[in-house]
């Protein structure tokens, strides 16, 4: 058997698959030898990679149009905001027709079921919104590029607040919770758990303030987004494919990776757990992956770890789009089975050392990888996934198919019809603004000089902290105005984030 044979027979699976396209060896396409992923293995998540301008976009397309097809929903974000044309069918043209016969694909035009959505609403989009609750401090900290130590005073502030029932939904919450915090009134609150330093409250507070004159309040508050809206399926039992539009936040790069982190942390906290099935319950790509790991700290990386490494038994495949693999931390990239690369430029020194160390993480092969990858074409790509019994397949230089939906943006009044005729338009559309900590704080806050009887009063030696919190007289005074049920703690997980009931 030939190096291509052994290879094209890497790829010859029983079960259900998605076709990525047709083997390259020597130059020369053969369409008899088709490179695919095994439908169950696309929540053993993956890697597309590859320079700006060779094809990550389309690819991305091509895998979502057809876990669609099979019934599997998608979620995307879309950067640049050329991802909306995956709704609409596409145009056929010279170059698709020519690329479809030599991959011996049946390219139909054809339009996938999609919802589009918008951070905060700012652009196009059904809103996406977070309570600052539920985003947790630990996201909330990388946000606002706070240290260490900030974070920790900044997780000591949500958990005053979640046992004292004072709901954190928007960001003047926050701001009120930390003034009520270091105020003569509130010091003595903390006195038992750590307290909370003046300066360190006043860089959160400049931090908040800056962080809301840049516009960016509007991501935050209610009602916040439910996150198994990603799951669903289309009438016709096609997966609905989410896209995020990301292009009027995409110079606010730390902000949407942190958000969608966020979105992938709603989703693990909540799903139960399936084991291995016969299709994903979601395929997430996780794009422009490098902005979420730059500057990370390790206890942030390692909660990404043990996310990616979680959530695949509940169903979910995350693949992390990005330029280089050496972008993502080797801990993670070792749990990405399938791997699409493409193109790698080498025209520095550095372009060089990330172009070894590509070479690095693929299986040994029968090509010359440093100079496959960067004489790779547009809509080109060496290829390894895991075959049907979980094992790496052949390293495989691969012509890819072409999308068989609009290779573009849609137009931005068809787009603006399909969010507004949108189910969950309705539901998200209109910002709320209830009563929460800073209508609390600020209308039915207890005079001094109660707090200040509270405050000395000593606490038994027998209670626990949480019990001294929340017996003391400034407990007792809030309780009269809280609504909700207090003296529980909301319970929080991976990255602080609020657990919720659906």
């Amino acid at each position: 058997m030939s190096d291509s044979e052994t290879i094209a027979a890497g790829y010859a699976f029983t079960g259900p698959a998605l076709d990525l396209g047709a083997l390259l060896w020597d130059g020369a396409c053969l369409p008899d030898a088709q490179i695919r992923i095994p439908l169950p293995m696309l929540n053993r998540h993956g890697l597309v990679a590859g320079a700006t301008g060779t094809g990550k976009t389309k690819t991305l397309q091509l895998i979502a149009e057809q876990l669609s097809a099979q019934g599997v929903p998608v979620f995307l974000a879309d950067v640049k905001g050329d991802v909306s044309g995956i709704s609409a069918p596409g145009t056929t043209n010279d170059k698709v027709a020519g690329r479809a016969a030599e991959v011996k694909q049946q390219w139909t035009a054809t339009g996938f079921p999609a919802e589009f959505y918008a951070l905060g609403g700012i652009g196009h989009g059904i809103p996406v919104r977070a309570t600052i609750t539920d985003f947790g401090p630990v996201l909330l900290s990388k946000v606002l590029q706070l240290n260490q130590t900030q974070e920790q005073s900044l997780g000591l502030i949500f958990h005053y607040a979640d046992t004292k029932g004072l709901e954190l939904i928007d960001l003047k919450d926050l701001r009120a919770v930390v003034t009520f915090l270091t105020s003569d009134e509130g010091k003595p609150e903390l006195k038992n758990i750590g307290g909370l330093s003046t300066a360190t409250a006043g860089v959160i507070l400049r931090s908040l303030t800056a962080f809301e004159a840049q516009g960016m309040a509007d991501f935050f508050g209610e009602p916040d987004f439910d996150t198994s809206e990603l799951l669903r399926t289309a009438s016709d039992g096609r997966g609905m494919v989410s896209v995020l539009e990301l292009p009027a936040v995409q110079d606010k790069p730390q902000l949407f990776s942190t958000f969608l982190m966020w979105m992938l942390a709603d989703l693990f906290h909540d799903l139960p757990e399936v084991g291995d099935a016969d299709k994903p319950k979601l395929v997430f790509f996780f794009d422009e992956a490098h902005l979420l790991f730059n500057d990370a700290s390790k206890a942030f990386l390692d909660s990404i770890t043990q996310t990616v490494r979680l959530i695949r038994s509940k169903g979910v495949g995350v693949f992390f789009v990005t330029q280089t693999p050496k972008d993502v931390p080797g801990d993670v990239l070792a749990q990405l089975g399938n791997r699409v690369q493409h193109a790698l430029r080498a025209f520095t020194p550095d372009d060089q050392k990330a172009l070894k160390a590509t070479v690095k993480t693929f299986p040994n092969s029968s090509y010359d990888l440093e100079e496959i990858l960067t004489g790779l074409g547009t809509g080109e790509a060496v290829v390894t996934v895991l075959s049907e019994n979980g094992a790496p397949t052949p390293v495989a230089v691969t012509r890819l198919r072409a999308p068989e939906s609009l290779m573009g943006p849609i137009d931005a009044a068809t787009l603006d019809a399909a969010v507004k005729s949108s189910s969950l338009y309705g539901r998200y559309a209109q910002a709320v603004d209830r009563e929460s900590a800073y209508e609390k704080l600020t209308t039915q806050a207890p005079k001094p000089k109660e707090a200040a009887k509270a405050a000395s009063k000593p606490a038994k030696e027998d209670e626990s902290m949480v019990q001294q919190v929340v017996g003391s007289g400034m407990f007792k005074s809030l309780a009269r105005s809280v609504g909700t049920q207090i003296g529980r703690e909301i319970t929080r997980s991976l990255f602080g984030t609020a657990r919720r009931k659906r």
